[in-house]
């Protein structure tokens, strides 16, 4: 499909070598517990898409990165999931580092190591709420001689066997003595750190989404990044935006799957020249309403506004995807579904859009209640 192969021609351009490289590897292979696709990403520069061009990135906005993203998950869609989790906590964290002096030199240090390092960051950090509880986050913290104790874990955690920095929200006593919410960098070679199988499903295999267990883990005040007086809601507005930004890169990353089947339904010439007329306005479709949201975020959109037609969104597309799957594995026949798993393969793994927080049935009323002019509260 056109839209795919531009896609594609766009991952080859930020990306060199990196779409050549993940098609040479059997997909079953490819998608496999222990799978070379991560580290693929890494030699290929992938830690540095989103990095702004100041900090040694390619500086890519939201629209291209959701192309990206798109190309990426129709290769690997274990690939595309683990990395919107790195993409949306650089997209956060490069964020606060634009505001001058809000983060300290230990700080900046870190973020500026993060592309020329070639370093991946995995997430810790409160999911899919706004409106979010900071009295009970994943990770504890207490306070310790020179920084905080950490303790807690994150279970799936995406790139759980590959990252190098774990970050990770945390709540902290404020100048009043009241629980604020404050962001933790952690090295993955910390003492106290340790990962566990957890992830049981072929599908998505790769993404390394096993267990990440933090006992005691001592974290240097110069690693915290915590909220300012002057601006006491800026990190829940931050992980507000990342929250936008991680909806809208997983839910490409699915539709690249999707698209791939399309793709071979349409290269085959199965079905009826309706059937598969039906089937490209569907990917297209979906992945319209995508782009169309991206765009609204590299416009200026902020805030609940942003997140609402992000999750809009994402439950439109996640419904067309489904169909599209499953359609395209009735039109690619039986034949091809008992001499091969791929193309089954490929349709499971656009399933678990469904599973991301938040789900779309906990989203029903709070968005009844924002198109209805009340604010945005998800739990």
């Amino acid at each position: 499909m056109r839209s795919l192969e531009l896609a594609r021609d766009l991952a080859e351009q930020r990306l060199p070598g990196l779409v050549k490289a993940l098609a040479a590897i059997p997909y079953a292979e490819r998608e496999a517990s222990g799978s070379q696709v991560i580290g693929l990403f890494r030699d290929h520069g992938g830690a540095g898409l989103l990095v702004p061009t100041e900090y040694g990135g390619l500086g890519v906005d939201v629209l291209e990165a959701v192309r990206v993203q798109r190309a990426v998950g129709s290769l690997s869609p274990s690939l595309a999931a683990a990395t919107a989790m790195h993409h949306f906590t650089v997209a956060m964290l490069y964020a606060l580092a634009a505001d001058p002096g809000r983060l300290t030199a230990a700080q900046l240090k870190v973020l500026h190591e993060v592309a020329p390092g070639r370093r991946l960051m995995a997430s810790g950090w409160a999911e899919g709420r706004t409106q979010q509880n900071i009295l009970v986050p994943a990770v504890t913290a207490t306070r310790a001689d020179g920084g905080y104790l950490l303790n807690g874990s994150k279970k799936p955690c995406s790139l759980a066997g590959s990252m190098d920095l774990l970050t990770a929200s945390i709540a902290v006593p404020g100048a009043d003595g009241t629980p604020e919410l404050a962001l933790a960098l952690i090295p993955a070679s910390s003492p106290g750190m340790s990962v566990h199988p957890f992830w049981a499903n072929e599908v998505l295999a790769a993404a390394e989404s096993d267990e990440v267990r933090l006992d005691d883990v001592f974290v240097p005040d110069e690693l915290v990044i915590t909220t300012s007086t002057e601006d006491p809601d800026r990190l829940e507005d931050l992980q507000s935006a990342g929250f936008a930004w991680f909806e809208l890169l997983a839910s490409a990353g699915y539709a690249g799957a999707a698209t791939t089947l399309a793709d071979r339904v349409i290269e085959r010439g199965r079905g009826s020249t309706a059937d598969r007329a039906d089937l490209a306005l569907k990917v297209e479709s979906a992945f319209a309403l995508l782009e169309g949201a991206a765009r609204t975020l590299r416009d200026g959109q902020q805030g609940e506004a942003a997140v609402a037609t992000v999750l809009v969104a994402r439950y439109a597309a996640q419904e067309s995807l489904a169909q599209i799957a499953d359609r395209s594995l009735e039109l690619l026949g039986g034949i091809d579904f008992i001499r091969s798993n791929e193309n089954a393969r490929l349709a499971a793994a656009v399933r678990p859009l469904a599973f991301h927080p938040p789900g779309r049935a906990s989203a029903q009323e709070p968005l009844l209640k924002w198109f209805t002019g009340e604010p945005l509260e998800l739990s």
